[in-house]
């Protein structure tokens, strides 16, 4: 189905404007084809309700530009032929599993349009300051993961560094940074909202182990903020648990569960399946293992590794979405139980 021509009545920006505006997008993104026609200046103005001459006023401005042409008889058609693609920094913190389903997604639906660079800023924000100040306009959208240490002067200073971006180009990406405010757009999760109503999604399923274990080693950035949802939640359901900094062997019990947060290292799971094993625990069975953050790679580890996660697929959906439509908004990205054979 085309999509429609859509207008904001709401909005400071006069009504021809926006349809040239959206028309000149709908082309370049190739919803409409060089010779194809577009709607006549009725139909258009019956289905927005709105005044003939205000298309006609857009028709014309876009007729002027050479983008659209006239046929006696049939109306108008596409007169030009988009060659110019939208230029996009990404610019991550680091290349993961799932960051790569996230890139993944957002190509998916606008690779065919765009001219995609990809920048490591490894979470230094000097050198994520650099970054920005050597690419400010020469992009048409930034898409950023602005994961940095927590620190109130290095946050602060993140947020210094993004309002540099105009509002329009901006897409934050996993984490909605505090004092940052605009019109730009984002799609995000929330750590500590997020962990505490996963859980409740199986505070039936924890009730047949006696404690839940948080396997928090260091290297996670936002572990303080998922502990702090994950102690929510155990407080008012009265769950047992421990937060442990490391993997003691003499620690693993059956009849418990083990949540690791930063469990895409790799190493945290290992040792622990090992330690398990080695006590002669069925994953699955005797204990419960947990990690966070799905990639594809879950559904094969111990034929299935259960994780809690946010859905890093949509996520790069609606950061496309907004490319596509010119429509910037913040929207907290959904995060759920992938439950699977270890729990």
């Amino acid at each position: 189905m085309k999509a429609k021509i859509e207008v904001d009545t709401g909005s400071k920006t006069p009504i021809y404007k926006q349809i040239v505006q959206s028309l000149q997008n709908m082309i370049s993104i190739g919803q409409y084809h060089e010779s194809e026609f577009i709607p006549s200046m009725n139909e258009l103005a019956n289905e927005l309700n709105i005044s003939k001459e205000t298309v006609k006023k857009a028709y014309n401005i876009l007729r002027e530009k050479g983008i659209i042409e006239s046929s006696h008889g049939k109306g108008f058609f596409v007169n030009y032929k988009s060659e110019t693609k939208i230029k996009i920094l990404f610019l991550f913190d680091k290349i993961s599993t799932y960051k790569q389903v996230l890139f993944s997604s957002i190509v998916k639906d606008i690779g065919n349009i765009s001219e995609n660079t990809i920048c490591l800023h490894n979470q230094d924000i000097d050198l994520f300051e650099y970054f920005i100040n050597e690419n400010l306009g020469h992009y048409d959208y930034y898409i950023i993961t602005p994961h940095f240490p927590l620190k109130p002067e290095i946050q602060k200073r993140a947020v210094k560094i993004l309002k540099k971006i105009p509002n329009r180009k901006l897409i934050i990406l996993d984490h909605l940074i505090k004092g940052l405010s605009g019109n730009f757009g984002s799609a995000y999760q929330d750590f500590e909202h997020d962990i505490f109503e996963g859980l409740r999604q199986v505070v039936g399923d924890l009730t047949k182990f006696k404690k839940l274990n948080i396997i928090s080693m260091p290297g996670s950035l936002y572990a303080p903020l998922i502990e702090k949802g994950i102690q929510k939640f155990c407080q008012e359901y009265q769950v047992k648990f421990e937060i442990q900094n490391n993997i003691e062997i003499t620690k693993i019990q059956k009849h418990e569960a083990y949540f690791i947060l930063n469990g895409q290292l790799d190493i945290e799971l290992i040792e622990l399946v090992k330690s398990a094993r080695s006590k002669g625990c069925i994953i699955g069975k005797d204990i419960g293992i947990i990690s966070y953050n799905e990639s594809p790679i879950n559904e094969i580890i111990l034929d299935g590794l259960t994780v809690f996660s946010t859905n890093f697929r949509q996520m790069g959906e609606l950061a496309s979405k907004m490319i596509i439509e010119k429509k910037m908004k913040k929207i907290r990205c959904d995060f759920s139980l992938i439950k699977r054979n270890t729990f």
